[in-house]
């Protein structure tokens, strides 16, 4: 990359921030991402790694300092992944999220819109209602280092409950005392890869513990220690992951006290949550979120809708409540159990569920003849597969209604479906995650009056999602 090397000094202006949280500069044309860089800053830089298209570096100094800025509040960040934006205010958090949708939105999806409001959170700390604490070799617990998977030490993360964080530190006493070993990437050897937890508005907590194998010494000395620390426990639950691969849970489940589920309360519906269950990490804000979602639907009671990736039923209930008839797809069998009940503890008898992956489901009530007047997806962060979007255009709904937690991947479909004949109409994000870079968009689709041929929407779905996440600047 020219002239630049590592180690260098140098001084730049930032002009903005990528989807990953750093700073953007510029140095004789090239590209420069700038970790710790606040937007309209001079900074003194030194750079860290020079690739063929861009440069990293860190700040050394902000020679003339943003209002923005603000000294970092936790002593594990930056080095603990989990938090991107401790060093500026949240009206400038809230303000990249908002060019970082815009921008995505128009560059990669080919949509000229303003989002109508980003919704910020009120509470920007222990927001986190679901916590899944990494397991070091050496038995430490915390969380992975940024683009790594070292083990950064966490005794109390300001994301997270303090249920979650007492039931961390006692797994983690639990493994020193008794000399049981973390799990080892590498060799596939050591017992415990995680310990996860859950907990409602109320305070309960569900802890489980993934191990790479069937059992854990002395399990009862272990719930007596995790019950110790958190009173407010409901149950301990032992997940078998024996898998050589990145997915934290496995499949089989086995109680070791206590019930297997936790109960919570979302829009006025009660639902109960297992482990696997997805479920909004973040109680109020998801009821903002799913709040915006329905006055998208613009449903009178009598439509037909169908959910895609419904999990746990949240998003299908709260339609189910203003809707006709409201049908719930999700390719987790527990999640629909979980949906099941949830439908039948709120007393929604128009609600149906079943377990099916999403193309599949949507191409066999298309040939069904089910046309619903309204579609929601809410996709993990993939985003939505090329099939999933031919059956829903097969389908011909009045408004598709999609809530996504990338913006990348939500453009390149916006894309796809402006190809099989839909124009986005309305959009506005929230922030569900508070001091990452994370951030959820709900957008609204309708259809034109003369539609491209769904085969383009193959075509364009050809190629990588995008660029790689950190050229992505805004």
């Amino acid at each position: 990359m020219g002239e630049l090397a590592k180690n260098q000094l140098h001084t730049v202006s930032v002009t903005g921030y990528t989807a990953e949280g750093l700073g953007v500069a510029r140095i004789d044309g090239q590209v420069v991402f700038v970790h710790g860089g606040v937007r309209g800053e001079t900074c003194r830089i030194r750079i860290l790694k020079v690739l063929k298209n861009a440069a990293f570096a860190r700040v050394e100094e902000a020679l003339e300092r943003s209002p923005a800025r603000r000294e970092p509040d936790c002593p594990h960040y930056p080095a603990c992944g989990g938090c991107d934006f401790r060093h500026i205010s949240y009206e400038e958090e809230l303000e990249a999220k908002r060019a970082r949708v815009e921008d995505a939105l128009r560059r990669i999806g080919g949509a000229e819109i303003r989002l109508e409001a980003v919704l910020g959170c009120e509470d920007l700390e222990r927001y986190r209602n679901k916590s899944q604490f990494s397991v070091s070799p050496e038995g430490r617990i915390g969380f992975y280092r940024a683009r790594s998977h070292q083990v950064i030490p966490v005794s109390d993360c300001r994301l997270q409950t303090p249920q979650a964080n007492a039931i961390a530190q006692a797994a983690e006493a639990y493994l020193r005392d008794f000399s049981v070993p973390g799990y080892r990437e590498d060799t596939r050897q050591g017992l415990l890869r995680h310990v996860c937890v859950r907990t409602n508005a109320a305070g309960q907590a569900l802890a489980c513990l993934v191990v790479n194998g069937e059992a854990l010494p002395r399990e009862e000395e272990l719930v007596r220690r995790l019950r110790a620390a958190c009173p407010e426990a409901v149950g301990v639950v032992l997940n078998c992951n024996q898998r050589d691969t990145n997915v934290i849970l496995g499949d089989t489940y086995r109680t070791l006290w206590g019930q297997d589920f936790l109960e919570d309360t979302l829009c006025g519906l009660t639902f109960r949550l297992s482990i696997p269950s997805f479920y909004q990490v973040n109680r109020t804000q998801a009821e903002r979120l799913y709040e915006s979602a329905l006055q998208m639907a613009e449903l009178t009671g009598r439509e037909t809708v169908l959910d895609l990736y419904c999990g746990t039923g949240t998003i299908t209930l709260c339609m189910a409540r203003r809707a006709g008839r409201a049908i719930g797809v999700e390719a987790v069998p527990q999640a629909v159990a979980d949906a099941e009940e949830n439908a039948r503890r709120n007393g929604l008898s128009n609600a149906a569920f079943f377990c099916a992956d999403a193309a599949g489901a949507a191409a066999r009530l298309a040939a069904e003849g089910v046309r619903p007047q309204v579609i929601t997806v809410d996709p993990p962060r993939k985003g939505l597969d090329s099939a999933v979007i031919e059956a829903v255009a097969e389908m011909e709904p009045e408004r598709i209604v999609y809530i996504s937690c990338d913006p990348g991947t939500l453009a390149r479909d916006i894309k796809r479906f402006a190809e099989a004949g839909w124009e986005v109409k309305r959009a506005l994000a929230v922030d569900m995650f508070p001091k990452t870079r994370h951030v959820e968009t709900c957008l609204l689709l309708v259809r034109e009056t003369y539609p491209r041929s769904i085969e383009a929407t193959v075509d364009v779905a050809g190629g990588d999602v995008t660029e790689h996440p950190t050229y992505k600047q805004i």
